[in-house]
């Protein structure tokens, strides 16, 4: 059923203008002048009415990409299953869409369906119709900086009062159209603090397997949204409760309701560092993810003669594969978690050069960490997390007595130290 245009004023939505971006304000005026209708869109509006500041504008328009690319002399356009103009203003780039249609009632070469999979989508329409073909209600919100008002076509401003989340549409065709939605529901679900509508979470166990059929290259850039939000334990345990973990890393678990120690404690780490904005890396999460199945297999790979070390390089390998073919792990945060899992049995090295050595290395932190989760699960591994927290905090001279042949150096008791990664 229809939902009539809501017009909703600045004294309702409360949105201040000087928390719109300045270049944004700019691409609609511009835009404006040369005769196209244009507003802000999306996520910024719904954020901006939530009370949080926005990543990123993207604004949409009646103007084609070529019309937009006239407009505007530092436009770039991209996409081909969306096609899009950048706009860039230094460092800001502002995305620019052109109103979408839903490609009903004839022929279009434009909009492609596969299987009921919407594989490309350049049907142009009207506003109306743009925010009416968008995901979920919270995200189709216009917002004019000419009048300061929020243009509502689809009631997704009394969804944000009301904190529910709800897909535009018949929700099992929606999710059948890209299954990326049923990742994005529990996003937003956990990132905002909502509830889902009965509807919209109705299909979501069910329809689940039918992310076996998103390319492993996209599955990988939600995963990181997924995972680095600051909410990833959360996340974790919803993706787990509507069947969503499975499809993304099968058989890393015996039970993903109750995952190792190790695991659960990297995502709240990672959670507990966004919050205090330090830096992250994915890389940590995946040497997480994979550890079971890495561990398990090195240590038969070490049964049969090989050294410990290329033995975890060997497994490592094997498990970043296999696990490409659901999520295909970008290399640099691959390399990182194998160098993460390779400096493992080199902790036990405390004597000599070898061990200042390590300290020395790119990854030794992130790899001390990951000692430290794994003496959570291994308490055999307390006395050596003790040993390298010590090392860390003493001054240069005791550093050497503590790594001398005889390991006479002065020893003092670590300051019991948080893991983090």
């Amino acid at each position: 059923m229809s939902t009539p245009t809501r017009i909703i004023d600045q004294d309702e939505h409360g949105i201040r203008p000087e928390k719109i971006s300045t270049n944004a304000r700019k691409v609609i005026e511009r835009l404006h002048q040369a005769g196209h209708l244009a507003y802000i869109v999306g996520g910024s509006i719904r954020d901006l009415v939530l009370g949080h500041d926005p990543k990123d504008f993207d604004v949409a328009t009646s103007a084609t990409p070529e019309e937009v690319a006239e407009v505007f002399r530092n436009a770039r356009l991209i996409g081909r299953r969306f096609r899009l103009a950048h706009v860039r203003f230094g460092r800001e780039v502002i995305e620019v869409a052109t109103f979408r249609g839903s490609g009903e009632g004839g022929e279009d070469e434009h909009r492609e369906l596969e299987a009921g999979r919407l594989v490309r989508d350049n049907v142009w329409g009207s506003e109306e119709e743009d925010a009416r073909r968008r995901d979920f209600t919270i995200n189709a919100l216009m917002y004019d900086p000419e009048t300061a008002t929020i243009r509502d076509h689809v009631g997704g401003y009394q969804d944000l009062v009301d904190r529910y989340l709800r897909l535009i549409g018949d929700p099992v065709t929606r999710y059948r159209e890209d299954p990326v939605r049923l990742l994005r529901a529990v996003r937003f679900m956990v990132k905002l603090d909502l509830k889902l509508e009965p509807e919209t979470a109705g299909p979501v166990v069910t329809m689940a397997p039918l992310l076996h059929d998103i390319p492993p290259a996209r599955l990988f850039d939600e995963i990181l949204k997924l995972f680095l939000g600051g909410r990833a334990w959360p996340t974790y345990q919803a993706l787990v409760k509507n069947n969503l973990w499975e499809p993304l890393f099968p058989g890393l678990f015996d039970d993903p309701s109750e995952p190792p120690v190790l695991v659960e404690q990297a995502m709240k780490n990672t959670d507990d560092r966004i919050a205090q904005g330090k830096p992250v890396t994915p890389g940590f999460l995946f040497a997480a993810f994979l550890w079971a199945k890495v561990e398990t297999r090195a240590e038969d790979l070490v049964a049969e003669g090989m050294a410990p070390v290329e033995a975890l390089a060997a497994a490592g390998e094997e498990a970043i594969v296999a696990q490409a073919r659901r999520v295909a792990i970008h290399r640099r945060f691959s390399t990182i978690a194998k160098e993460i899992w390779c400096m493992q049995p080199r902790f036990r090295k405390r004597r000599g050069k070898r061990a200042l050595k390590l300290m020395s290395e790119r990854r030794f932190r992130a790899a001390y960490d990951f000692l430290l989760l794994r003496a959570l699960e291994n308490p055999d591994l307390q006395e050596l997390a003790d040993f390298w927290t010590t090392i860390q905090e003493v001054d240069p001279d005791e550093r050497h007595k503590m790594v001398s042949p005889d390991g006479r150096g002065k020893r003092r008791r670590p300051r019991k130290r948080k893991v983090v990664n």
